[in-house]
């Protein structure tokens, strides 16, 4: 069963589509990272780095139970044939992780796609909308941005044609409680999922941050950033102390700031 965390009515259901390691040296990624930060890292995700000193990600996505919607936050590496087999390690299996959550594509009433880099987006298409009754929600500052014409074609192309694709801009209200962000800056229209009951949150991060170095010093910038600075910025305005992270890319889902 799929690791879970429960804040008030709202349940958000770790599905690990993948892992598997980063195409480039995890010191190429993050140059500026001095030895003492990469030690303070590994202490808190020893399990983000293999034997030989090579970056290890997983790659997940977030099923969101909030009243009677389910909201799926990114869809992952998909396919063998999906766009980021260039790269990432395909199949996923995300069918697999939310059958073992009792989660039918059909029940998904609503997809946020946090931003649209190949892990992020794998299991979104498939042929056609892989959720056939979800609005996909995406900012229209990413989609303006995207320059690879396969994007459009086996992505937002088919989403338009169904008529499942809205674009947004800023911050927009799923549900009670539940609210797209956008965080900019890792891409142009970048955004989050936060989560809020009282006192407490609960932030799906997409690529807010992509290593636990993010985290211990959210000042550090990612060489595949667009905006560094304004990444920095979403980065220091979100990651407050107590605030629950459910990550993507680290070695455990769920963290707390």
């Amino acid at each position: 069963m799929p690791l879970a965390r429960a804040l008030g009515p709202t349940t958000v259901v770790a599905l690990q589509d993948g892992e598997g390691t980063f195409f480039q040296p995890r010191e190429e990624a993050f140059p500026q990272v001095r030895p003492e930060l990469w030690a303070q890292a590994d202490a808190r995700d020893p399990a983000a780095v293999t034997p030989d000193g090579q970056w290890l990600l997983r790659f997940r996505c977030f099923a969101i139970h909030h009243h009677d919607h389910v909201t799926l936050v990114d869809t992952g590496i998909g396919p063998a044939d999906s766009l980021a087999a260039s790269w990432a390690p395909v199949p996923g299996r995300l069918p697999e992780e939310l059958a073992a959550a009792g989660i039918d594509p059909a029940d998904v009433d609503t997809v946020v796609l946090t931003h649209l880099h190949t892990d992020h987006i794998g299991w979104a298409v498939v042929g056609t909308p892989y959720f056939p009754n979800a609005s996909y929600l995406l900012q229209r500052a990413d989609a303006e941005a995207l320059g690879r014409p396969e994007l459009d074609s086996r992505l937002l192309g088919p989403l338009r044609d169904t008529g499942q694709l809205r674009l947004v801009e800023g911050d927009v209200p799923i549900s009670a409680g539940v609210t797209a962000v956008a965080t900019p800056g890792h891409t142009p229209g970048h955004q989050s999922v936060l989560i809020e009951y009282g006192e407490r949150q609960l932030l799906v991060t997409g690529d807010l941050l992509v290593h636990m170095v993010q985290l211990v010093a959210p000042e550090t910038a990612y060489l595949h950033e667009v905006d560094p600075e304004t990444a920095r910025a979403s980065r220091t305005r979100l990651l407050k102390d107590g605030v629950i992270l459910a990550t993507p890319h680290l070695s455990e889902p769920f963290v707390r700031v």
